[in-house]
């Protein structure tokens, strides 16, 4: 399969991003000084931070650059989790916690410099990301993440429900709070992007190639894929959500201590400048308290680029595509009649706590897995702590303790199941804060 048979989602981004760089199979013997498994955000980080420092490196990819998860979401840039905060991830990890959480404050704008420091073209925009509150008992959850990130110099704002108004061009809030050092991006073209600096600063990149095992051998691992194999004296596997998709031997216990849920993304129509003037007319990204979460920020077309969940047998894009219109017609009246050019999906990683997790698989060889929904910009600091890891950071100076995998219980039947949080989250969503 060539690169041009390799099949892409129906996405506003497969649609309109310039197609990526022409990639080499993984055919016969090769050999690299360090192998990372997965060309996605992470992988591509990894690999030019690697790069950066003088290492050799080559990435094997199953698809292409960005076909999986980092070419697949919203493109959201956020500097946060979605639930832990700074005070619950120190609990949590301690010193290592507070090294993560100056990564987390950092992580929006590593992103925007490294695409800058690249001259990448992903219609990158940094106009901070909005988390808006969607009853007022949630004014809390604003108040305490202004006060847990302002304490680590995030550059974070409480938002009355005026101010949020203004910000978003819409009553449906009450207040919220502000991360100046967000933003957007195609995430599509963020990917392709990296995969062409990666290779101008010398990485070896394979597509369409799924590593189908590793193994430990005479010192050194070795990757096998369906035509070939390469060895490596270190290795990283950065496949987070999707690590059970290609083979289920490949790394079995991350694949199963994170639940692959399926999120959905659609665009519309361009808005017309009125009225997109009218809707978060300063193009920040957001997204707000709901578990079932309300989410939206503008491409470079003026489209306006959203998503939703739907549960149950059926045509679930054209039920999202009626769900999610009657939605923003309620948020935003002025907007009309709303259509969808686009609907796609990809996988997001979730973990029981809502927390990424690194790990140590051997000897010079090191994983990740849980994204959680916050990817875009934690997976491009994240490619910069496994490439310290690679090159002989001690645990002690990483941001992330490293773990062994835990499996989910039953995650086979969890994940046929999972959908139905939906339910859950609805009825949460409706609940007011005591």
């Amino acid at each position: 399969m060539s690169s041009a048979t390799v099949r892409w989602p129906n996405s506003l981004w497969a649609a309109v991003t310039p197609s990526g760089p022409d990639l080499p199979e993984l055919v016969g013997t090769e050999e690299a000084d360090v192998i990372v498994v997965g060309g996605g955000f992470t992988g591509l980080s990894t690999a030019l931070h690697l790069r950066e420092a003088g290492v050799d490196v080559a990435i094997v990819e199953a698809m292409e650059p960005g076909w999986g998860a980092s070419g697949r979401n919203n493109g959201q840039v956020i500097p946060t989790l979605s639930r832990p905060d700074p005070d619950d991830i120190i609990a949590k990890h301690g010193a290592a916690g507070e090294r993560f959480v100056a990564l987390l404050r950092d992580s929006a704008a590593a992103l925007f410099d490294l695409a800058s420091r690249y001259e990448i073209a992903a219609e990158q925009e940094q106009k901070g990301w909005v988390q808006p509150v969607h009853s007022p008992g949630r004014i809390k959850i604003a108040e305490r993440r202004v006060r847990q990130w302002s304490k680590f110099g995030a550059p974070v704002e409480l938002l009355s429900r005026e101010q949020a108004r203004d910000l978003l061009g819409s009553d449906a809030w009450f207040g919220g709070f502000w991360n100046r050092s967000g933003g957007h991006i195609n995430p599509l073209a963020l990917a392709r992007g990296m995969a062409r600096a990666a290779l101008a600063k010398g990485t070896r990149i394979y597509a369409r190639s799924p590593a189908a095992s590793f193994e430990r051998r005479d010192g050194r691992w070795l990757i096998k894929t369906g035509k070939g194999e390469i060895s490596g004296r270190a290795l990283v596997v950065a496949t987070n959500a999707y690590s059970g998709e290609f083979s289920k031997s490949l790394v079995p216990d991350i694949a199963q201590e994170v639940m692959p849920v399926l999120s959905w993304q659609m665009a519309t129509q361009p808005l017309s400048d009125n009225v997109r003037n009218t809707i978060i007319p300063g193009r920040q990204a957001m997204s707000d308290t709901h578990g079932e979460l309300y989410f939206a920020r503008y491409d470079a077309r003026n489209r306006l680029v959203t998503g939703g969940a739907v549960i149950g047998p059926g045509n679930k894009a054209e039920r999202l595509k009626a769900r999610v219109a009657a939605r923003l017609q309620r948020l935003w009246p002025q907007i009309g009649e709303v259509s969808f050019d686009y609907v796609w999906n990809g996988y997001v990683g979730m973990t029981t706590d809502f927390l990424p997790r690194m790990h140590r698989l051997g000897p010079d060889a090191w994983g990740w897995t849980g994204c959680n929904g916050r990817a875009v910009a934690l997976t491009i600091a994240l490619g910069d702590e496994l490439s310290k890891a690679v090159r002989g950071s001690s645990e002690r100076d990483l941001a992330l303790p490293l773990t062994e995998p835990v499996r989910i219980p039953g995650h086979g039947l969890l994940r046929h199941i999972a959908p139905l949080m939906l339910l859950v989250y609805r009825w949460r969503d409706g609940r007011e804060i005591a």
